[in-house]
Formats: structure tokens, C-alpha cells, sequence
């Protein structure tokens, strides 16, 4: 009779899974900013513009605080 050979097979190496990350601030705070709409932040910028006098060049400042103060009124 024929002898069966078994062929040599390597260990599988474990597979390697992906780490869980942390929830940091940025996620927090990117989950906090998708609750906010952005009829309300575009509302309070234009109210800070207007409180401004109306001048321009200061509409990244207006739309960040705007989202400031929102975000502080979540928490």
C-alpha cells in the first residue's frame, strides 16, 4: 500500500486587529459639531458681524466663535 505523506503546513500567524482608538477631543468635539445645524451657527455669526459694525474680514473668527458658543451651551 501506498503511504500517505502529509505535507508541512505552517502555524497560521494570529491575525492582527485593528487597535481601538480613543475617544480624544477631536472626535468628541466633531460629534458635538454634527448635532449642530448650520442654520444656527450661520445665524449667530450674522449676529456677531452686525454687533461688529458690519465690517468685513472677520467672518472665520464670527462663524468659529458662533460655534463657540453653542457648543459651550450644549455641554
Amino acid at each position: 500500500m501506498a503511504e500517505m505523506v502529509k505535507k508541512a503546513t505552517t502555524p497560521r500567524k494570529p491575525r492582527a486587529t485593528a487597535p481601538r482608538k480613543k475617544a480624544n477631543n477631536l472626535t468628541q468635539m466633531t460629534t458635538q459639531m454634527t448635532a449642530l445645524s448650520y442654520e444656527q451657527v450661520a445665524q449667530l455669526a450674522h449676529r456677531f458681524w452686525a454687533e461688529r459694525g458690519c465690517t468685513h474680514g472677520h467672518d472665520a473668527e464670527d462663524w468659529f466663535r458662533a460655534e463657540q458658543e453653542l457648543l459651550g451651551k450644549a455641554s
